[in-house]
């Protein structure tokens, strides 16, 4: 009997990492026009064809990295999540998690950043997105349920809440000493103060 194998290539995650990683930096440094297919997997070290076995093309690649840095963010910073603490404990906790998820993967919220304000973002499918931070949502409408906070869409909350930590922990954006946990706290104090009732 004669068997014949086809040939194929298999999925290796070292790979799919490598061109995570180089997707990340290419886009950071040069932008994502200037960002090619075989621009990004000469940074991987992998062919142009490989690229082809995990994504469909550029813009897939693209948007796969953003959902996977959302998703690794969201993991970051529900990690110690804990619904049973008062709204302002929980919300404190997530903030900082968050401050540090940034202040320690600055190019991924570089990435993210640039890619929410690109045509691309378009591309996304935002709901499943937010599924990724239901809990914070479910505790952000808690708040205004038991007027805690103020009852406003939880978009505009989230936009007084998260975006200055971008620029605070971000040492390219504040120029000046580095900040202690007094003024980190300051920081949320205030982010709190602008949403609650």
């Amino acid at each position: 009997m004669i068997v014949y194998f086809r040939s194929m290539r298999t999925r290796d995650d070292e790979k799919k990492e490598a061109l995570f990683k180089a997707t990340v930096k290419l886009v950071n440094e040069i932008g994502f026009v200037a960002s090619s297919v075989s621009k990004i997997a000469k940074q991987a070290r992998v062919s142009p064809a490989t690229l082809y076995v995990y994504y469909k093309n550029k813009e897939d690649l693209l948007v796969s990295t953003y959902i996977d840095i959302k998703l690794d963010l969201s993991q970051a910073i529900l990690s110690d999540f804990d619904a049973s603490l008062p709204i302002r404990d929980i919300l404190k906790n997530v903030w900082l998690s968050m401050f540090d998820y940034v202040a320690n993967n600055l190019e991924y919220y570089k990435f993210i950043e640039q890619f929410a304000n690109s045509p691309y973002g378009d591309l996304v499918d935002h709901q499943a997105v937010e599924q990724y931070f239901i809990p914070i949502i479910n505790v952000l409408e808690r708040g205004i349920e038991q007027k805690i906070i103020k009852a406003v869409d939880r978009h505009i909350l989230a936009a007084f809440m998260f975006p200055p930590i971008s620029y605070l922990a971000n040492p390219r954006l504040l120029h000046g000493p580095e900040l202690s946990p007094a003024d980190i706290e300051t920081a949320f104090t205030m982010a709190w103060d602008a949403i609650k009732l």
